[in-house]
This record gives structure tokens, C-alpha cells and sequence, in this order.
């Protein structure tokens, strides 16, 4: 699959990944309605991916009730994705991307073909409607409900 960096308006890519519990996780059906947050992290447990995902955790109420679902990528295996939300209390799906297809899907670059950049996706009924290839780690959820506020703003709640 050739990795092509995705533009605003562009729609999700077809692709699916494996989650923390080994389940098959279609993203294009996943943000076919709604907003969908697909954001890439180095590393599970680490401090930068830790304040990331807790961030989307502890907003997740308030992400939820604005019709968002998170996903987080990463290159770990599923156990130790299954390990990093078991400690953290995420309750969002983290996909395992052993084999890179969702990264290279997103056009996500890989740190010398060992972890993925930290990038986040926001997909409103399958077109990607907000993209930060420097995602931010512990104000994550804060950016994203400023963007779905600012797309409201702009056109009316889905």
C-alpha cells in the first residue's frame, strides 16, 4: 500500500487494523457517520503518549457528546496496547499496526521504521475535516473539541 499524506476534504482511507482485544477494526466503516478521531502515537506507556491519551480520556464525556470516536495507532503489539489501556483506564480502541498499513494509509512517517510520528485525524461522516501533523500530547482533546466547535459554528451539528 503506498503512503499518501491525506489532504482536508479527502475521504478516510479503506483500511483496518487489529485492536487491543485482536478484532478487526474498519476505520472507513468506523467514521462513515459522526466525527472520527484517528490519532498515531510513538509508543504505549511512554510520557508524551501517556499525556495524549489521557488527555482524550479525561475529556472523553465531552468528546462523546459532540458525536466523536477516538482511535489511537500505534506500532506496538496488541498486548501491549491491551496492557497501556488496561493501566490508563482509555476507553477508546488503540489499534496494534504491526505490519504500518493503517500508518501508511494516513501517510503517517515512521522514526527510523520503529515508531509512528504523532499526528491526529478528525473525520466528520468520512471526510477528514481537521488534521495536526505535530499532535499535540497532554491538550489533544482540547484542540479537537475546539475544531468540532468551530465546525458547528460553521455548518450545523451532524
Amino acid at each position: 500500500m503506498a503512503s499518501t499524506k491525506l489532504k482536508l476534504g479527502d475521504s478516510i482511507p479503506s483500511v483496518s487494523g487489529r485492536d487491543q482485544d485482536g478484532r478487526q477494526v474498519d476505520l472507513a466503516q468506523e467514521g462513515s457517520h459522526g466525527y472520527l478521531l484517528v490519532y498515531f502515537y510513538p509508543k504505549a506507556m511512554t510520557p508524551g503518549c501517556t499525556a495524549q491519551a489521557c488527555s482524550l480520556r479525561d475529556a472523553y464525556a465531552d468528546l462523546t457528546e459532540n458525536g466523536v470516536k477516538v482511535i489511537g495507532v500505534s506500532f506496538d503489539q496488541a498486548a501491549r496496547q491491551k496492557k497501556f489501556q488496561q493501566k490508563e483506564h482509555l476507553p477508546f480502541t488503540l489499534i496494534a499496526d504491526k505490519d504500518r498499513a493503517v500508518s501508511k494509509a494516513f501517510g503517517v512517517p515512521a522514526f527510523m521504521n520503529l515508531v509512528a510520528a504523532r499526528q491526529a485525524y478528525l473525520f466528520r461522516v468520512g471526510q477528514l475535516v481537521w488534521l495536526d501533523a505535530h499532535a499535540s500530547t497532554s491538550r489533544q482533546a482540547q484542540d479537537v473539541l475546539a475544531t468540532i466547535k468551530d465546525l458547528q459554528t460553521a455548518s450545523p451539528p451532524l
